[in-house]
């Protein structure tokens, strides 16, 4: 009777596993295709250096960019090349070492990096919806991130030279005198949509750069 009961117990439990693991994998399927599809709608691109792209505006399929191939690999559209080697040149004259981590990404590149965060987060127990919202909080879909514009740097201390909050201050102080903005400051994620980043900067130009500054706003504020 005993064993019955256990072999009972173990069926079930076997028949709940299976259910899950079909839930699972349909979800990931899912939420794969859903990954590779931009939310919002397409963003107003006639200004170039003030395009804004958000979780509420994606990057039109007629967007074009002309790239420049930094020294380690690394490609950002060519309009920025002065004032980013301005700045970073500045930034080493006074003793700090900096490089740029990541610029522009193609969207297959995009949709690699939501895809291995979801997957994360699936791995530490979130089920692929809830898992999916957690990594929007800092990875972008397709369509919807800066990289993809070439306007936004990833800029990063040399471990070997520099320690990487000095560099995060001076960029925090500096920037904007280049053109470039923290882009996601930490007491803008309600509005920004995104996760403090202090290394994630954009260029706006040197004009909406001292204004942004000055006014200690965001972008989505500076634009609306």
């Amino acid at each position: 009777m005993k064993k019955n009961k256990i072999k009972k117990a173990a069926l079930i439990l076997s028949i709940l596993a299976g259910v899950i693991l079909v839930i699972y994998v349909v979800s990931s399927i899912v939420f794969d295709n859903i990954i590779g599809q931009p939310s919002g709608r397409q963003t107003d691109i006639s200004k170039w250096n003030l395009v804004l792209v958000n979780n509420d505006f994606c990057i039109p399929d007629s967007y074009d960019i002309e790239l420049l191939e930094l020294s380690n690999g690394e490609k950002i559209d060519r309009r920025i090349y002065p004032e980013l080697r301005e700045m970073l040149d500045d930034m080493r004259s006074e003793g700090l070492y900096s490089f740029v981590r990541e610029g522009f990404r193609s969207a297959e590149e995009q949709k690699q990096i939501l895809r291995d965060m979801v997957k994360e987060k699936m791995v530490q127990g979130f089920m692929p919806s809830e898992a999916y919202k957690e990594a929007r909080k800092t990875a972008a879909a397709v369509g919807n991130s800066e990289h993809q514009l070439g306007l936004a740097v990833d800029i990063n201390a040399d471990p070997d030279k520099s320690d990487e909050w000095g560099v995060y201050i001076w960029l925090e102080e500096n920037a904007w005198k280049y053109g470039f903005i923290l882009r996601y400051p930490i007491d803008k994620t309600e509005i920004t949509g995104f996760s403090y980043e202090p290394w994630h900067y954009r260029y706006v130009g040197k004009e909406a750069a001292e204004e942004i500054h000055n006014q200690g706003v965001c972008l989505e504020e500076y634009l609306y």
